[in-house]
């Protein structure tokens, strides 16, 4: 199996076989011994390390926009999913938000400790007035903040 690892897979003991992949950033954000170890073990097993194509980026990027995740997505989280996407592999993460990009990228998901997340979708609405938009931030109505809530 194809897969691509989220850093999650380094500070577990998961089981991964096959063809792995990460990105650059991910092997930036091991910075304990254990992930480190780990990193190190895979590695040596052929694990790649490669960054992902500006055009599949982009489309995560869209995506996120779409799924209402692009507040809550890091610019690893960008990397891995579009390194998944570049591949066509499973994508390997506990990250709800991520899982939801993923979802709506119809890129497939392998969650770790956790239980796969449903797809979901977002709407923003002022604590203050309680109008709705389409994304987080301030109000231009009553100056309150734009919260997140599930649609």
């Amino acid at each position: 199996m194809k897969c691509v690892l989220d850093a999650t897979v380094f500070f577990t003991d998961y089981p991964v076989s096959g063809e792995c992949y990460t990105t650059p950033s991910v092997v930036d954000e091991l910075r304990d011994l254990k992930s480190k170890c780990r990193f190190d073990l895979l590695a040596g097993a052929g694990l790649r390390v490669c960054p992902p194509e500006a055009g599949e980026l982009e489309r995560v990027r869209a995506a996120a926009e779409r799924s209402g995740d692009k507040a809550v997505i890091s610019a690893t989280d960008c990397d891995v999913l579009a390194l998944a996407g570049q591949l066509s592999a499973t994508l390997v993460t506990d990250d709800f938000a991520v899982q939801n990009v993923a979802a709506a990228l119809g890129i497939a998901v392998q969650p770790i400790q956790q239980r796969a997340a449903k797809a979901i979708r977002w709407k923003y609405r002022c604590s203050g007035c309680g109008r709705y938009f389409k994304t987080d931030g301030e109000c231009p109505v009553c100056g309150a903040i734009i919260k997140r809530k599930l649609k």
